[in-house]
């Protein structure tokens, strides 16, 4: 009976194990998965720049993660985002007034967390 209730466990760990590798690998959930699917946005402001601000950002694990969070933020209108991975921040130029909770809603929907 207890070598059932084990085998069954380990059952219950197995799948839901392979249903969590099976996500990351598509890609789905915080962190980047597979990779090798998204496209670097690097944007110049139109408008002369007004200031910048410098962003600590939890969450980012890989270059895709990197990207992610940059072309998050290249798409907010009037700001042009560099992030650096291993700093965990972001550099954001920008040509109008932006609101740093327009930037923490546009992080948080990427997947990540503004500090």
């Amino acid at each position: 009976m207890a070598n059932v209730v084990i085998v069954v466990i380990i059952a219950v760990i197995v799948i839901f194990a392979s249903r969590e590798a099976i996500k990351h690998m598509k890609g789905e959930g915080g962190c980047c998965g597979g990779g090798g699917g998204i496209i670097e946005d690097k944007k110049k402001l139109d408008k002369p720049e007004i200031g910048k601000e410098v962003l600590k950002i939890e969450g980012m694990h890989c270059d895709n993660c990197r990207v992610r969070v940059q072309n998050a933020l290249n798409r907010i209108d009037g700001a042009a985002a560099k992030v650096d991975l291993k700093k965990s921040e972001a550099v954001i130029r920008m040509s109008r007034e932006i609101s740093r909770e327009e930037f923490r809603k546009v992080i948080e929907e990427a997947g990540y967390t503004l500090l």
